[in-house]
């Protein structure tokens, strides 16, 4: 990995524990920036920024460092909302994947749309049952918890994602290219 993509995956990183405590706090799943800041990095950085940006959050975390959202350490990361972590690295992934195929392509914007919705989708698709087993609630019950409220909020990131991605994809993956 160059310099700058070092210097671009740390930046992401930050962002994504500053996401963390951007949050309003929710039983037993808060509302944070931090899936906004997981799939921008995926979708401006392709694949291996946003793998290794999230990677190393994960990393942090699970040392000890108080970074997720339910704290640091082995014990958050198996924890109700451990699931939500995995699910966000395979966010990473897919809209990682989707990003690099749109590379050269003139409109990025479909790529940037279903990266970030497929992204999303994979967030809660690993967290909600993930929510169920560890907490032994009813399916509906962590519906309820684990999904609804989130909605409209996620629905909002998309949408700033989408403009984001558009306005610095370019820029961003100027600076990569550049040192490589």
């Amino acid at each position: 990995m160059n310099t700058r993509k070092t210097l671009i995956t740390a930046l992401f990183t930050g962002l994504i524990i500053v996401g963390t405590f951007i949050k309003v706090p929710l039983p037993p799943v808060p509302i944070t920036l931090q899936t906004l800041f997981v799939i921008l990095a995926a979708l401006l950085g392709g694949f291996n920024v946003g793998v290794f940006s999230f990677i190393v959050y994960l990393i942090l975390g699970t040392i000890g460092l108080p970074i997720f959202s339910s704290g640091g350490g082995i014990g958050a990361l198996i924890g109700p909302t451990g699931g939500y972590l995995f699910g966000m690295l395979l966010s990473t992934i897919i809209a990682g994947i989707i990003s690099d195929l749109g590379k050269e392509k003139d409109n990025k914007i479909p790529y940037f749309i279903i990266g970030g919705l497929l992204a999303t989708i994979a967030i809660y698709a690993i967290g909600v049952p993930w929510l169920k087993l560890s907490t032994s609630m009813e399916w509906n019950k962590a519906f309820k918890l684990g999904l609804t409220p989130f909605i409209i909020g996620d629905t909002i990131k998309l949408v700033i994602v989408v403009l984001l991605s558009n306005k610095f994809y370019d820029r961003i993956q100027q600076l990569i290219k550049n040192e490589e």
